[in-house]
């Protein structure tokens, strides 16, 4: 802790000095998930704080700094044999990230998204008080500041809830042939006696008659004669590949045995399946072989520095969209139409309280349980195409009364943005805790103008040989390399080597 405190003081100096000569400025933790412009200028770096502080077994609870990853979490709290209620899919998303930003994920039926789950943070305002803010202390901050994508104050610390673990997670795949079956099925699985004994659903729609809905039940037992699955390993399969060869053919429910880290970040290899992409865009063959081969490239933290290095990401549709249950397969059957990109995820979720940064839901189609729908393919090449396409998803996401995350590219104007959520509490907020004229206002941080970066490409050499074909796949290749974050995999120890 002392190494904490010494930290967070220099950080909140920073950024009373910035408050002080009143100039804005934003947070560099060294990593993000997002898939925004990143075009950062006056920055506090806050990369050093990474640690996990302490496990405290008997509180079932972690000290934790917000730049430790989820997988690094997940090793510290392991051995405890205890273990997150909600651990986001992708090994290096991070503590703070989830709490600033949305993260649910397929055990967020039940705890709904990560910051339901977090005791208390410590955070620097926008002037540099330090303070600490729960549902008892500081709630409205502690509660605005969740999903605000950093824009009330800069998190330090999080003292996160934690549960019992099992060492494995009995896994059954529900062979669904339509859009509509796999909705309701996803619903049933999270309700009454059979929600509660589930502790993670979530669904993949491989096309428009066949899916499976997958759920998840933590146990200690391991039926004689049965070997675990793996999908952590070069020579493993891919998630979504193997969950779409064992019900392709089948009519009844198929079981199998995960470890429980295993389960928790079964999508990391492909990034669910984005990584799929990557070979499309490069030409290469996409097999078994070329999968084991290029296996460093394949994990999540490698993907995404590739597609910020690339510039791919500009004409990338990546969309997590939550949805009332009712319009959920009608939506779905509108991206069919426009993008024609599968798989689809689908993953329940129990929206947070109200007011609230998060996506919910509204008026005649509120309800405590949310869908959430992932749309990742590649859209237009021509950028006006591109920026219409979006439009349009944003418009009919509305009308149908769904929210889109903020991690992605967002484009609406600022009265269509500001509809959605509850701007006067948000700015009562922002002047209460000093953070207006400091921090970047949540509108200004989240919206794309592709205008305008398309004018900046076209002023810049650099960024024009990138949208080349295929000089910014092999520059993004570079730059994943050069972060050598292929290692962390490599040396993970929440991976079961068989």
């Amino acid at each position: 802790m002392d190494r904490h405190r010494r930290i967070v003081a220099e950080v909140a100096s920073g950024v009373k000095d910035y408050f002080a000569r009143r100039e804005p400025f934003r947070i560099s933790h060294g990593s993000t998930n997002s898939t925004r412009p990143n075009l950062k200028k006056r920055v506090v770096d806050i990369s050093e704080l990474r640690n996990v502080i302490k496990v405290d077994k008997e509180r079932k609870s972690v000290l934790v700094e917000p730049n430790v990853a989820m997988d690094r979490l997940v090793e510290a709290t392991l051995p405890h044999g205890l273990v997150p209620p909600v651990v986001m899919e992708f090994p290096g998303i991070t503590v703070g990230g989830g709490y600033a930003g949305t993260a649910g994920e397929s055990s967020s039926f039940k705890f709904g998204f990560f910051d339901q789950t977090i005791n208390e943070v410590e955070m620097v305002l926008a002037d540099g008080q330090i303070v600490k803010a729960s549902k008892n202390e500081n709630s409205d901050l502690f509660n605005g500041a969740a999903g605000a994508v950093g824009t009330l104050g800069v998190t330090t610390l999080v003292d996160l809830q934690l549960l019992q673990a099992k060492k494995y997670v009995k896994t059954t795949y529900w062979p669904v042939r339509s859009v509509s079956q796999a909705v309701r099925e996803t619903r049933e699985h999270t309700e009454g006696s059979t929600g509660e004994k589930n502790d993670y659903v979530d669904g993949i729609l491989f096309s428009k008659d066949h899916g499976a809905i997958v759920t998840g039940e933590m146990t200690d037992e391991l039926p004689p004669d049965t070997k675990p699955q793996t999908f952590s390993n070069p020579w493993d399969p891919w998630f979504y590949l193997h969950v779409e060869s064992l019900t392709r053919s089948s009519s009844q429910p198929v079981v199998e045995y995960v470890p429980l880290a295993e389960y928790m970040f079964r999508y990391d290899r492909g990034g669910f399946w984005v990584g799929r992409s990557a070979f499309e865009y490069m030409r290469f063959p996409f097999n078994s072989f070329t999968r084991w081969f290029l296996d460093d490239f394949c994990h999540t933290r490698m993907l995404y520095r590739a597609l910020h290095a690339s510039g791919i990401a500009t004409r990338y549709i990546v969309q997590d969209m939550a949805l009332p249950y009712p319009n959920a397969a009608k939506f779905i059957d509108y991206t069919d139409k426009t993008f024609n990109i599968w798989p689809i995820w689908l993953c329940p979720l129990k929206q947070s309280p109200q007011p609230t940064m998060h996506p919910h839901t509204k008026g005649d189609l509120r309800n405590e349980q949310m869908l959430n729908i992932g749309l990742w393919g590649f859209g237009p090449k021509d950028p006006v195409t591109y920026l219409a396409e979006n439009r349009a998803l944003e418009k009919t996401l509305g009308e149908m009364g769904g929210m889109k995350w903020l991690y992605a590219h967002t484009y609406y104007t600022k009265s269509e943005f500001w509809s959605q959520f509850d701007s006067e509490w948000h700015e009562k907020l922002r002047k209460k805790y000093r953070a207006d004229g400091a921090l970047p206002a949540v509108y200004d941080k989240v919206h794309v103008d592709i205008n305008k970066y398309t004018e900046a490409m076209n002023k810049n050499l650099g960024m024009r040989l990138k949208n080349i074909w295929p000089i910014g796949g092999f520059w993004g290749i570079w730059k994943s390399i050069r972060s050598k974050d292929y290692m962390l995999h490599r040396h993970a120890t929440w991976r079961s080597r068989g």
